[in-house]
């Protein structure tokens, strides 16, 4: 049994996280040699559960982040290592502040096809008659807009899992005991096939124009406690800047939105020079509505560009598309 780390970094255990995690604390020793950080697994909710929709967990937040925020708060983990897209928005969390951030990588959406299904006939096709995985309700909202006549089925699992799944033919479970069919297509993040060493099963990847990315998809955040103060200063040494601004506008248009885990919402900030671009959209859960905003704004300002266009998308309507998704 490997000794327990001087530099604790809490993760779920799947093939990702751990790579995510792997990677900050690289990033961590050669700041500080002799530090100690490594990952440090922890069983999740959404984890154990890979047949349940995330919201009866709580959405991404209670599934795969609440149980290692706990481990954070009692000092069994010195910091947390978390999917940024994975971590609410829409409210804060008491005592634990977002230490650094690693440079973003590829944000958007990509889709994997079964073996022997041919990239230009799912296309020229636009999904006719093909079953597709979605795991996310934004994902599932794009894909209803863009190829309706495609049959998209909630689908669960690390991405190592859900790539088996697909090649093996296997069908997803369902809460009510029920299968869905097997699927033809998984749509999944570019830097989740990237982190496990499956770029090559990236047979499309999606355009912004077409699907917008989650708010903080492709960035790898570690938390860690306020007043941890030592702690703070080391993460301070890796946080990215670029990756920094970007996120915090995005982030911003979730808080001014209120957004919960059941509603379709997505944003991608880019920087360029000084200058900070933001786009975010919220869908209706069928895809039939699509809201847009975006903006320009001074890079040093990255909050108060998520709040423009946050409630330039309220100005349009955002609330009702963001109420009528709310779980009864």
């Amino acid at each position: 049994m490997d000794p327990k780390p001087s530099f604790p970094i809490g993760t779920r255990a799947s093939t990702m996280a751990l790579a995510q995690t792997r990677a900050a604390a690289d990033r961590l020793n050669a700041a500080f040699p002799g530090l100690g950080a490594a990952p440090a697994p922890l069983s999740t909710r959404g984890d154990r559960d890979q047949v349940s929709r995330l919201e009866r967990h709580g959405g991404k937040g209670g599934a795969f982040v609440e149980e290692i925020r706990a481990a954070l708060r009692d000092g069994r983990i010195a910091a947390a290592m978390h999917s940024l897209k994975d971590m609410p928005g829409d409210e804060e969390a008491p005592g634990l502040v977002i230490g650094a951030v690693l440079p973003r990588e590829a944000p958007g959406d990509a889709l994997a096809l079964r073996p022997g299904l041919a990239l230009d006939d799912f296309l020229a096709r636009r999904g006719e008659g093909f079953v597709i995985g979605a795991g996310s309700v934004r994902r599932t909202a794009y894909l209803r807009r863009l190829w309706p006549g495609a049959r998209v089925v909630h689908y669960r699992g690390a991405a190592d899992t859900r790539l088996r799944k697909l090649d093996e033919g296997v069908p997803q479970k369902l809460p009510d005991g029920g299968e869905t069919p097997p699927a033809d297509a998984l749509v999944m993040a570019r830097a989740g096939l990237d982190r496990i060493g499956a770029s090559d099963r990236a047979a499309y990847d999606f355009p912004y124009s077409a699907m917008l990315p989650a708010i903080g998809q492709g960035v790898v955040a570690l938390e860690c406690r306020a007043d941890a103060f030592a702690v703070r200063e080391k993460l301070a040494r890796i946080d990215d800047a670029p990756t920094r601004a970007a996120i915090e506008a995005e982030r911003e248009v979730l808080w001014v939105l209120n957004g919960h885990c059941n509603a379709p919402i997505a944003g991608h900030a880019r920087l360029e020079g000084e200058t900070l671009h933001l786009k975010a959209a919220v869908l209706s859960e069928d895809g039939a509505a699509l809201i847009e905003a975006e903006a320009d704004g001074p890079a040093a300002r990255p909050r108060a560009l998520g709040r423009a266009v946050g409630l330039a998308l309220i100005e349009k309507g955002a609330r009702a598309l963001i109420d009528a998704s709310r779980p009864a």
